[in-house]
């Protein structure tokens, strides 16, 4: 539907979803004149949360209306994308926020399609699943490549991002990140085993991994990740195949109308009027 109306010259598509589905329609305008923008009504909306966005819940669906002005009164920026696969958009998926292998798509694989009353309790129901299931994670020997520089070790999550916030939105990972720099934040979570991966969380919530050495950031344009054994990889909190995990830079590749409660610093190029 969405390359149908971008190959119409429709100026705008609308998303009216989740971070799923954020995703789907940025691959049908990619590289197109086609501008895309977010109605928040999923279940994480990690990137509605980014651009500080209002957003609806069952006990205040106005928000939804809140969320078409802020729209309304905003602006279009041209964001960056991730590729997924060897680089050839004939084979290729393009992703918004982040890709990952390891503990997340693990978690990815295993819970989803979610049950009905896990959705509706949002992010506190997904944690309630993944604490289930989480224990199960094996052990990850990693091999990741970041523009020809290697990087090996025993890694609870090899992560590619594009954005600040992670976890359906709820830490803040990358505090530093634009979303149109041409750049990916490559964080490698180093560790194995549940009470790891609980003293890992807490340490990104509290912004503690900053200064840590079991996290490792890196910038990168082209990101290759082996694992030891392979693991299924999330993009956008969707299933995406299985490692080796290839990851392209794809620079201001998306038109997306930006919500005039977007913090300016999220962007290093100007905008354009809608």
């Amino acid at each position: 539907m969405a390359q149908t109306a971008a190959a119409a010259g429709q100026p705008l598509v609308l998303a009216a979803g989740g971070d799923g589905t954020l995703r789907e329609v940025a691959n049908g305008l990619a590289g197109t004149e086609t501008a895309l923008g977010l109605l928040p009504v999923g279940t994480g909306n990690s990137f509605a949360k980014e651009l500080q966005m209002p957003r609806p819940t069952r006990w205040d669906k106005h928000k939804l209306l809140q969320a078409a002005d802020a729209l309304a009164g905003g602006r279009v920026q041209r964001i960056d994308l991730g590729m997924m696969g060897d680089g050839k958009r004939s084979n290729g998926r393009y992703w918004v926020l982040w890709a990952g292998v390891g503990v997340d798509g693990f978690l990815v694989d295993n819970l989803e399609p979610r049950p009905k009353w896990s959705k509706k309790l949002g992010t506190a129901g997904y944690a309630a699943q993944g604490l289930a299931v989480a224990p199960k994670l094996p052990s990850i020997q990693a091999r990741v490549e970041v523009d020809g520089r290697i990087f090996e070790d025993e890694y609870l999550l090899a992560l590619v991002s594009n954005c600040r916030r992670y976890a359906g939105g709820e830490v803040v990972l990358s505090p530093n990140a634009k979303l149109d720099d041409g750049l990916f934040e490559v964080w490698l979570f180093r560790g194995s085993g549940m009470p790891q991966i609980l003293e890992s969380l807490i340490k990104v919530k509290l912004g503690r991994h900053l200064q840590d050495d079991d996290f490792t950031m890196v910038n990168g344009r082209r990101i290759v990740i082996h694992t030891n054994p392979i693991m299924p990889a999330q993009a956008d909190g969707e299933r995406a195949g299985h490692s080796p995990l290839i990851c392209e830079m794809k620079p201001r590749a998306l038109r997306f109308l930006v919500p005039n409660t977007a913090p300016p610093e999220l962007f290093t190029h100007p905008a354009e009027n809608l």
